[in-house]
């Protein structure tokens, strides 16, 4: 029986990918990675082989072609019950869910302002107030996260979860980008940088040629 494939993109620059890809590294599901380049001339086609909705990630898991990434979450979750891809009580796993419902769904000035890009560190500097309320809003969830479920270790809720995937991203632009944090979320991006899946995923940035243009801002690196 072959191996799920999962679709993702460059690892400097795609923060999508980065998501469904932590959860099944860190959790130990076997899958076959699929690279597409979007420095490519053929990325748009590239990507459609695979993924209907022309973007990354996919999962293709025999019959099962997955293309968005909460709903590639939920299928790892749903195929895997024995893993705690999402905390086991009740109300730690709601809340999981609604903060990573906010997060697919919202922050798109900090999105715009400090793309994923894990090739270099920028210094700080004022990004405008969307951008701001974005990580003030991030802020509050984190810290909501660790006081009420968080005692039983250093992620959002203790362990290791589809939440932290889904906001690993914000733990690259919060670094990546210098922005001051609070003590709890400074804690917690540390943890994300030490997980072992995402240096793996790190690694495989750190080797990558590629250089997409818009994801390169001016800034003094």
């Amino acid at each position: 029986m072959s191996l799920p494939k999962l679709v993702i993109a460059n690892k400097r620059y795609s923060s999508w990918s980065l998501r469904a890809w932590l959860v099944a590294r860190h959790f130990a599901i076997p899958f076959e990675e699929v690279m597409i380049d979007l420095a490519a001339s053929t990325m748009k086609a590239d990507i459609l082989k695979w993924s209907p909705s022309g973007r990354v990630p996919c999962l293709i898991d025999g019959e099962a072609c997955v293309w968005e990434t909460l709903a590639i979450v939920e299928w790892l979750a749903e195929t895997h019950p024995e893993l705690a891809i999402w905390p086991r009580d009740r109300l730690a796993r709601a809340h999981a869910r609604a903060i990573s419902s906010e997060m697919h769904a919202g922050f798109l000035a900090l999105r715009s302002t400090c793309p994923m890009n894990l090739r270099r560190t920028f210094a700080w500097k004022d990004r405008g107030a969307a951008t701001a309320a974005d990580v003030a809003r991030i802020e509050a969830l984190i810290a909501e996260a660790r006081a009420r479920f968080g005692a039983g270790g250093p992620f959002l809720y203790g362990e290791f979860s589809a939440a932290d995937a889904m906001y690993a991203p914000v733990a690259v632009r919060l670094a990546g980008y210098s922005w001051p944090v609070s003590p709890v979320t400074g804690a917690w991006v540390e943890a994300i940088h030490a997980l072992p899946a995402f240096r793996d995923w790190k690694a495989g940035a750190d080797v990558e040629t590629s250089i997409v243009g818009d994801d390169e801002i001016a800034d003094e690196a």
